[in-house]
């Protein structure tokens, strides 16, 4: 079998640890593979079978619960929000999610890839990203997130 290499680290766990405020078990991204800072990033999340949530969903046949899938995908929209220059400080939270759908389960053993790109930023406080997730280049889930600026 030949080596594949492995994508390229822009950011690592520790460091983006030090832009979301998102501790275990609500740290979904593992690194970020490609970022234009203000504009867009790509970002991986390993599934594994030892995450909590598999306990419960659903025993015999875990499956990635979709809500999580979506956290995961704000958490890469939040890492273009929060490095985006001259915006005020505070904590950038779900305003809303539009048209998301979820195209093919995610089990232990997948990583999502997941690719997020600013669609517009209103008054400084308002962001809107378009978000999707894939799995071996399948598109698992995707859609517009909301983001609000909470003082």
């Amino acid at each position: 079998m030949a080596d594949v290499p492995s994508p390229s680290v822009l950011l690592s766990a520790e460091q983006i640890q030090g832009l979301l405020p998102h501790r275990y078990p609500f740290a979904l991204v593992d690194r970020v593979i490609e970022h234009e800072p203000g504009k867009r990033a790509v970002a991986l999340k390993n599934v594994t079978l030892n995450e909590p949530q598999f306990q419960g969903h659903f025993p015999g046949r875990p499956l990635m619960p979709g809500v999580l899938i979506v956290e995961a995908m704000a958490q890469v929209g939040g890492l273009i929000v929060t490095q985006m220059p001259d915006l005020p400080k505070g904590l950038f939270v779900f305003a809303g999610i539009d048209g998301v759908r979820f195209r093919r389960p995610v089990v232990p053993g997948d990583q999502l890839r997941i690719s997020c790109e600013l669609i517009s930023l209103k008054r400084k406080r308002f962001g809107k990203v378009q978000a999707e997730a894939t799995v071996d280049g399948e598109l698992a889930c995707s859609g517009e997130l909301l983001f609000s600026l909470v003082d």
